[in-house]
């Protein structure tokens, strides 16, 4: 069952998916209806999931769902995987590549940097602790809402700033 994102509950479970590049207007409005549909249609062992899914930063697809009504299964998250190769298909994008790292800019962009150069961007002053990282290993709605993007220095990025 599709419900608006922020209707879910703080204890949700969200997979935060990071694409490639910004999506366009035309294609964040042509997509809304394939994440709707997902929503609706998925399922855990036949049982429908009280799910949502979105795009923020016109970066970002998360799904979310609401564990308290059912739990995802398996064969439900190889759904979700499913769906998700078919969105890169769709837009042309990568969606399941965990190469880049994403940060938000002082003009409020998403920055890709790949991971290769991260020690080098720390070294330069390109990335400072503070700087605003999407850490998309965040596994609920709450720690989403409350801080995503992130300072660097309180994700798992910390190591690279304090030199150990």
């Amino acid at each position: 069952m599709f419900v608006a994102f922020h209707e879910l509950p703080t204890t949700a479970r969200v997979w935060i998916y990071q694409a490639s590049r910004p999506l366009t207007d035309a294609e964040l409005i042509a997509v809304q209806p394939a994440l709707q549909q997902f929503s609706e249609a998925w399922t855990s062992h036949g049982r429908t999931l009280r799910a949502s899914a979105e795009f923020r930063y016109r970066q970002f697809l998360i799904i979310g769902l609401d564990e308290a009504v059912a739990d995802a299964s398996g064969c439900s998250i190889d759904a979700s995987v499913r769906f998700v190769r078919e969105l890169e298909a769709a837009l042309g994008i990568e969606l399941l590549a965990k190469e880049q790292l994403a940060f938000l800019d002082a003009d409020g962009q998403v920055q890709l940097l790949p991971r290769r150069a991260l020690k080098q961007a720390v070294a330069t002053g390109q990335l400072r602790p503070d700087s605003p990282y999407f850490d998309n290993t965040v596994a609920q709605r709450g720690l989403l809402e409350a801080g995503w993007p992130a300072p660097a220095a309180t994700t798992w990025l910390a190591r690279y700033f304090t030199g150990s």
